[in-house]
């Protein structure tokens, strides 16, 4: 159902499964993989994304936090969850009551779920968390092996938590030349051999992201390591799920693959046009000067929808299957285009901020590079109040 507001964002069925598919295949046949829908399926809407993934056969999915997975327990019931950021105190309780499985490093972890455990009576070995390690990101995880070797060695025997699973993030997966990822490597085999110099032995290991899915020699690394410590691999995914290849560096180090499809397209209708005289100015600051007799056509789309304002004056969008520039600067709620050029141009026509129109595309790679900064950005930024509708 179009919105009563003319901003939408479409999300493509098809793109999604063709790239889950597409992902699932390039993970090694004794691997699972992570479908990765933390905030808000990157701004592609979790609660759309998570039961096509689940039908399409992921068993696993990533989330930032409790609420999130609370929100994913509601429409999923059988899939693993797993928190991808810890959690804090006063969540315990709904971990354990929605089955989720927080990544833990920090000793007030494993406390706050024993003490929840015992006020639970829960038996032993029934509460599984995934322990980080740092290997060298110095943002989650446990740091050093001494540091390692307390948390293990102050763990009671009958508690409840057990460690099930054992990772790490890597900073640089995408950085190949040097390989800055094998030094992290080699630290988390050896915090995998201190766990099991413990007697723990881990059911999944697993580190990396999207990236790491197209660098054979990192996916051969981990699975000697899981095939060393008779785990099975777990490998996560995120932005290949939603259609877009992490940059790799130097760009011709490995072969990658052109088939993942963007999923989400963001789109609106012109609501106005006017024709302003030479010279004359628009939007704030009247920072946009008419060079010739200009058409202008007002969008109802602004950066309160997630358009950046660094696009004033510099940004596009497709109109009648032609790239149009942005007049002047975008505000709050509406956006003016430059469309002086396109024929016919009338109230209701379909504009495209993000996806194709005719044989012009906008990517969110695209939006990233004209305003520095990542497509995972770009996607995340479409606000709440941008309807997600699930097309084809």
């Amino acid at each position: 159902m179009m919105p009563t507001r003319p901003v939408w964002a479409e999300i493509s069925r098809s793109s999604l499964l063709a790239n889950w598919n597409l992902l699932r295949s390039a993970a090694p046949e004794d691997a699972d993989v992570v479908a990765v829908i933390k905030a808000d399926a990157y701004g592609h809407g979790a609660l759309a994304c998570a039961p096509l993934l689940e039908q399409a056969g992921a068993t696993w999915f990533g989330v930032t936090c409790a609420s999130e997975g609370i929100a994913f327990r509601q429409i999923c019931e059988q899939p693993r969850i797993l928190l991808m950021s810890g959690f804090w105190d006063g969540e315990p309780g709904a971990i354990i009551e929605h089955r989720l499985t927080p990544q833990v490093w920090e000793p007030y972890h494993f406390e706050l779920l024993e003490e929840e455990g015992k006020r639970r009576r829960l038996a032993p070995q029934s509460v599984p968390v995934h322990l980080e390690i740092d290997t060298g990101m110095s943002r989650q995880g446990v740091r050093s092996l001494n540091d390692l070797k307390t948390v293990l060695e102050n763990r009671a025997a009958d508690s409840s938590v057990y460690i099930e699973g054992v990772m790490t993030h890597f900073s640089s997966p995408e950085v190949l030349d040097p390989d800055e990822t094998r030094a992290q490597l080699w630290r988390f085999a050896a915090a995998l051999d201190v766990i099991t110099g413990q007697g723990i032995h881990p059911k999944w290991i697993h580190a990396g992201n999207s990236a790491t899915l197209f660098v054979p020699q990192h996916v051969l690394a981990l699975r000697g390591l899981a095939l060393k410590h008779h785990a099975r691999l777990m490998l996560r995914t995120g932005i290949a799920l939603y259609g877009y290849l992490p940059r790799f560096s130097p760009p011709d180090s490995i072969a990658k693959t052109d088939e993942l499809r963007p999923v989400l397209a963001l789109k609106t209708l012109i609501c106005s046009l006017r024709t302003i005289e030479t010279n004359e100015g628009a939007g704030y600051n009247l920072t946009f000067r008419a060079a010739r007799p200009t058409r202008l056509a007002l969008i109802p789309v602004g950066y309160a929808d997630g358009l950046n304002r660094l696009h004033s004056n510099r940004g596009h969008a497709l109109v009648r299957g032609r790239r149009v520039p942005i007049a002047g600067r975008v505000s709050m709620d509406q956006t003016v285009l430059d469309v002086t050029d396109v024929p016919g141009v009338a109230i209701g026509d379909e504009v495209v901020l993000i996806g194709s129109q005719a044989n012009e595309s906008i990517t969110a790679c695209d939006l990233a590079d004209a305003t520095r900064t990542i497509p995972y950005e770009v996607t995340c930024a479409i606000s709440a109040r941008v309807p997600r509708l699930l097309v084809d």
